[in-house]
Parts: C-alpha cells; structure tokens; sequence
C-alpha cells in the first residue's frame, strides 16, 4: 500500500533507501522456505515482526527490511530487486519458494487477507493453512477476488523471483493487531500477551512453512 514519506528526502531507489541512515536490513538463513517483509518496520508496521516470528518458528528464512520511526517510503515490489542488494540475491538463491508479507488498508476490506503472487498452488496451501487459524476473515486466493493492483504478478517483484516462485500476502490492520479491536484487547487479557489474531496468523503461516512438500512445484 503507498504510504507517505515524512522524512523529506525521498529515496530514488530500493538502493537508495537501503543506504538511508535508519533503515536496517536483515537477512536469516535457514531453510528453503522464506519469508520477506521488505516493507517493514515503520511502512507497513508488523509485517516484518510477522514474517520473521513465522519463519523462527518453522525453520524457514527470512528477510526483512525496517524503516525507523517517522520515515514512511514505499518502493514498489517490481523495483525491489536483486541488484540493488546482496543480501537480497543471497536470500533469493537460498529459498526455492517465498512468501511476501505486506499491509494494505481499503474500505470494506477490513477482513480480507490476498494471496497473490504467480504460485497459485502454494497460495492455496497457504490459504487452507490461514483458514484453519483465522476462520473469521476471509482468506482469499483467488486471483480474480482481489484487486488488480494487490494480486502481485509482476515478474521482477521479488514473491515471483525465486525458483518456484511464491505467494504476496496482504494484511489488512486487524490481523496485524492495529484496530481499535486490538487496542482493546490488553485492558481485558493479560497485557503480556499479544493479540490473538497476530498469534492465530504466525501459526498459519509456519504450519504452511513447515508442511509444504519440499519437492511441490
């Protein structure tokens, strides 16, 4: 989802904002298996938090990239390339398929979580996964029910870029834990744990991890 600058200065590429003081980029390698959260920190607020929780628990790999607090840039997913980045390249090779964790915002869209992305078979073995934990949202992967602009298809965006290609997941607030739902959720539980929907999902997505046949295509 775009999402506004506040620093003032507007990185020109994926390069530039990589080179940005404040913005951390991380790289695990495990398993072939990965996770990306290359909108992270404060840009689209949880997914990395998401995405590398869910790779720890399933032996997967992960990398994320962590705008600091009050620095809002997006660089589209079709320039989020491997040239620009090393470390990037290295988790690309690594995994034989990925799966992208973003956050997007749209009215009347408050419980739907898109998969996207050009694996279509990985996409419903995700999906089958999230509906088991989160069977109050709508989990939908099928491409022609989600907006065209979220379904994901470009070649260069990096869900698309590893061997077998993988699956954009995107998380509208509530399942990140960032609507007045979940706001509310520390005044009647126990304020050491985390919102459900957030734990429901990190399940989903690592059982997915951990029980996709290694030689699926």
């Amino acid at each position: 989802m775009p999402s506004a600058d506040t620093t003032g200065d507007h990185p020109h590429s994926f390069a530039d904002l990589l080179g940005t003081p404040g913005v951390v980029e991380v790289l695990d390698l495990r398993g072939s298996f990965g996770f990306l959260a290359f909108h992270g920190g404060n840009l689209e607020r949880i997914t990395d938090q998401i995405a590398s929780e869910a790779a720890a628990r399933a032996g997967a790999s992960f990398y994320g990239v962590l705008q600091p607090t009050g620095m809002r840039h997006h660089v589209s997913s079709k320039l989020v390339t491997p040239d620009q980045s090393p470390k990037l390249a290295r988790f690309l090779d690594h995994c034989d398929v990925v799966v992208a964790i973003h956050g997007y915002g749209l009215h009347g869209r408050w419980a739907d979580l898109l998969l996207g992305g050009r694996n279509r078979v990985l996409a419903r073995h995700v999906g089958a996964h999230l509906r088991d934990q989160l069977p109050a949202y709508r989990i939908l992967d099928d491409l022609d029910d989600i907006p065209h602009r979220l379904r994901g298809q470009h070649p260069d965006n990096p869900c698309n870029s590893t061997r077998g290609g993988g699956v954009q997941i995107e998380l509208p607030p509530r399942v990140r834990g960032l609507s007045p739902l979940a706001s509310y959720w520390p005044t009647r539980h126990d304020q050491t744990r985390r919102f459900a929907h957030v734990e429901h999902l990190i399940q989903g997505l690592a059982d997915a991890a951990r029980q996709w046949p290694t030689d699926a295509r």
